[in-house]
């Protein structure tokens, strides 16, 4: 039978998130069971719950950048016991059959693709919708339950399963590395973590951002230079010189300010995802320099756990913002306004 756990849930669009209970289904065989510890809040989050991508079933539990502690594991389970610390991230599924899954590439899975971590229809509880990280516990299959080195603090190493693997997966696929310039566009959540693991890695990086503000952050997360987005002039100093650019910006704008920036064969990789089409790019812009604009999902199983890996090799984790579960209205109208450095994450226990 079905466990009640607590949670927080959006009712329908326009309403706060409230206070609700959901099922969650008793570990079998090869489930781990974990008792979440801390969510981060991403803005795919406010997304979802907001129903800006059309695609919302009510009621839906946000979160997907979860870490906690085992409580229970399945007699078949093998990688995890109880009292290890686990993470989740924006998939707890897939069909594990096709070519993308057998790559280790599970967010690109070709049949049906995968199942998110909230809002899809939960094969284990026909009937019901998958429920995310705002919430007291998760029951998980084990393939897709990630380890998290114990020298991370916690807290700040939730926000990787989503804003880390991001942008640490393009960097990857791209080549991001020594003898490399790398531009990053926007310094929030997916940003600044951008910064991090592409200065990391050994590129030259340099980021674009809005807000004069950030200039100093921008630099102590580890860009060797910070240009000012809305300032032509500093932008043109760039001109044709990255090999690659990571733009995380999640509202429609002007992409061509950042492609004639690209050297010849450079690409940019979008991995924000407007509510609104961003206006179409000039053409001459890519053709006459055969640049590419390409998009980037999260990365598969394999690659996230390479990821937190990695982070706990560099000590990288996020810049958060600890906030209670019944604060989560008040930090969606505060990363609409960019009020958040970088990352809110919600300490779990002030649902318990």
């Amino acid at each position: 039978m079905p466990t009640s756990v607590a949670a927080y849930a959006a009712q329908d669009a326009s309403s706060p998130l409230v206070p609700l209970t959901i099922p969650r289904r008793d570990p079998g065989p090869t489930d781990v069971q974990i008792d979440i510890l801390y969510c981060g809040v991403c803005h795919s989050d406010l997304h979802t719950a907001r129903n800006e991508w059309g695609m919302t079933v009510y009621p839906v539990v946000p979160g997907h950048e979860i870490l906690g502690r085992v409580t229970a594991v399945g007699a078949a389970v093998t990688k995890f016991a109880v009292g290890d610390t686990a993470a989740v991230g924006c998939l707890v599924d897939s069909c594990r059959e096709c070519a993308s899954c057998k790559a280790g590439l599970e967010q690109y899975c070709d049949v049906g693709g995968f199942v998110f971590t909230y809002g899809a229809p939960d094969a284990h509880l026909p009937g019901q919708m998958t429920h995310g990280g705002y919430s007291t516990s998760v029951t998980v299959t084990e393939d897709f339950v990630l380890r998290v080195a114990s020298s991370l603090d916690p807290a700040a190493a939730a926000p990787l399963l989503c804003a880390g693997i991001t942008t640490y997966s393009p960097l990857r696929q791209w080549g991001a590395g020594p003898g490399k310039k790398v531009g990053i566009v926007g310094l929030g959540g997916l940003g600044h973590m951008g910064v991090k693991f592409a200065h990391a890695m050994g590129a030259e990086t340099v980021l674009f951002t809005t807000s004069a503000s950030k200039v100093a952050d921008g630099l102590r997360l580890g860009a060797s230079a910070v240009v000012i987005s809305k300032d032509a002039e500093a932008r043109q100093q760039h001109a044709g010189s990255f090999d690659l650019i990571i733009n995380t910006v999640s509202v429609s704008h002007d992409l061509d300010a950042f492609t004639n920036l690209l050297k010849r064969d450079g690409t940019m990789v979008l991995v924000g995802a407007p509510a609104e089409p961003h206006p179409s790019p000039n053409v001459m812009n890519l053709i006459f320099r055969r640049r590419a604009i390409a998009g980037s999902l999260i990365g598969g199983l394999p690659e996230t756990q390479e990821m937190l890996d990695f982070c706990a090799e560099h000590n990288i984790t996020c810049d958060i913002e600890l906030i209670k579960m019944q604060d989560i209205n008040d930090a969606y109208e505060r990363m609409l306004k960019s009020d958040v450095k970088y990352r809110f994450v919600i300490d779990m226990n002030s649902l318990k």
